[in-house]
């Protein structure tokens, strides 16, 4: 048997409205960490943007296995390998926040066992750049 909705009409029109929440959170001092406050819009996702890089997937039971970079089995590759590996670390792992559309305009540096890197995220509040350093 069948379930049949009001009266056995078949067609149900159903209108879904998606509503966009805030991304207010708790504003974090990434150095000492600690809470200092709250913060949202543009400098929410900044730091979300650091905290998903500066984060190793698997390694913490409380972030899900989408959240993170896989940027500690890089120590000890090859640069060529580890420019490459990073652009696509990265954007694996930014892409995975529903406020992050895109990420390019990659550029590298090294310097000893330390590389630099800048691109820009493609965001719901506009182009964000990002610039970090990566152990290796």
């Amino acid at each position: 048997m069948i379930p049949r909705v009001n009266g056995g009409n078949d067609d149900l029109d159903i209108e879904f409205e998606e509503e966009r929440r805030p991304s207010k959170t708790y504003k974090l001092d990434l150095v000492r960490k600690r809470v200092i406050g709250y913060t949202d819009g543009r400098e929410a996702i900044e730091q979300a943007i650091y905290k998903a890089i500066g984060t190793e997937r698997y390694d913490h039971l409380i972030y899900s296995w989408n959240y993170g970079a896989e940027i500690a089995k890089l120590f000890g590759q090859p640069i060529p390998y580890v420019y490459s590996e990073l652009k696509r670390l990265i954007s694996e792992a930014l892409t995975q926040d529903d406020r992050i559309d895109s990420v390019d305009a990659f550029s590298f540096s090294h310097q000893k066992n330390k590389v630099f890197v800048s691109f820009i995220v493609h965001t719901v509040v506009g182009e964000i750049s990002i610039e970090t350093e990566v152990p290796i």
